[in-house]
């Protein structure tokens, strides 16, 4: 068995809220969660993302050398501010995510933005990076890439349960002993964030209070429904803006109304997953933003007919496990050992992957 390592994760996720930084200790098979903290994107940084991550054809291109630099100084400034703030053990790795901006794996690219030689360079400390390309390159979805650290959280738990990720956009891990299938279900945060940000100047819905006081337009949610992608079988993953588009039929109503709506696509979208699972589950388990917004979990725990609950619930870290997830990956990396398997990407084969830089 391989000895444990000290690591810390690092990514921002599709909400693009902060950065998530945090300690975990891993043999690439167990783990030892640790402390963590979240922090914010300087406010233009985020709104330069924002931009970009709306423009696909800037997105795919060359020209991002400048965005990239702020990017990783921002990741390097919280992992900086983690050891400062929450010294836990001598630091053995790190494993940077960084900030997915784009991700269409039909046709075989994604792209997160962080550049791990710097980070390995700027702490002398040796690096992970770029998780989802090999996936992507072997014709996997690239996403979602939490499962297999799910296994490893879930181990002790009564199964069949599931692990419901409510960040920008949401996904799933159902989880049945050795088994695990994992896909995106569809919109969660960011058509609501946007939505309540191009009306009221908020930056989310605070405990779904004005989805709470509005009507849900059933017409425009059935149009909304009506999207293959909810047909398409598992695995299968989905860019932060996929929705934005068909949303746009929620700009007639009124505030209240149109983040009502929007409520009830996220919930009836994530679900419409419970039909993909092979076995009805005992539990779900959310994590993400999403689990702190009361109008939404009531509305599935209703939908699902079954607890609903945030990873909290079982001793997990809702705030920053997917931050612990991608330093436990790190380890896997080192080891030569599956990021994804073809029940949770749909790539051909168990897929290693990740990008090792040295300082």
């Amino acid at each position: 068995m391989a000895a444990m390592m000290t690591v810390i994760g690092a990514i921002s996720g599709t909400s693009m809220d902060g950065i998530d930084v945090a300690w975990i200790a891993s043999d690439g098979v167990a783990v030892e969660p640790g402390p963590g903290r979240t922090y914010p994107y300087p406010a233009m940084l985020r709104q330069r993302l924002l931009a970009l991550a709306a423009d696909p054809q800037r997105a795919m291109g060359d020209g991002l050398a400048s965005i990239e630099a702020d990017v990783t100084k921002a990741h390097g400034d919280a992992i900086a501010q983690l050891l400062a703030e929450v010294p836990w053990r001598p630091l053995d790795l790190i494993g940077l995510h960084g900030q997915t901006i784009y991700h269409r794996p039909e046709q075989r690219f994604t792209r997160q933005l962080g550049d791990g030689a710097a980070i390995a360079k700027r702490f002398g400390i040796e690096t992970v990076s770029d998780f989802r390309m090999a996936d992507v390159a072997a014709g996997g979805e690239g996403a979602p890439f939490a499962p297999l650290y799910h296994v490893a959280l879930a181990r002790e738990l009564d199964q069949p349960l599931v692990v419901l990720n409510w960040g920008g956009v949401g996904n799933v891990t159902y989880l049945d002993g050795a088994l695990a299938i994992a896909f995106d279900t569809g919109p969660a945060s960011a058509l609501i964030d946007d939505f309540v940000k191009r009306r009221r100047g908020l930056s989310y819905d605070a405990d779904g209070a004005l989805a709470a006081s509005g009507r849900v337009d059933l017409g425009v949610l059935a149009q909304l429904m009506d999207n293959p992608f909810f047909a398409r079988p598992a695995p299968k993953s989905l860019d932060r803006n996929d929705f934005h588009a068909r949303a746009a039929a929620v700009d007639r109503l009124s505030d209240a109304d149109g983040a009502a709506t929007l409520a009830a696509f996220t919930v009836a979208a994530t679900a419409a997953a419970a039909h993909q699972f092979p076995k009805p589950v005992k539990r779900w388990l959310v994590t993400g933003g999403g689990r702190h917004n009361q109008h939404l979990m009531a509305g599935l725990a209703a939908a699902v007919g079954v607890p609903v609950e945030p990873v909290e619930a079982v001793g997990w870290q809702g705030d920053i496990i997917e931050a612990q997830c991608f330093g436990h990956l790190a380890v896997r990396s080192l080891h030569g050992l599956p990021l994804s398997l073809p029940t949770t990407t749909g790539v051909p084969q168990p897929m290693p992957g990740g990008v090792r830089h040295r300082p």
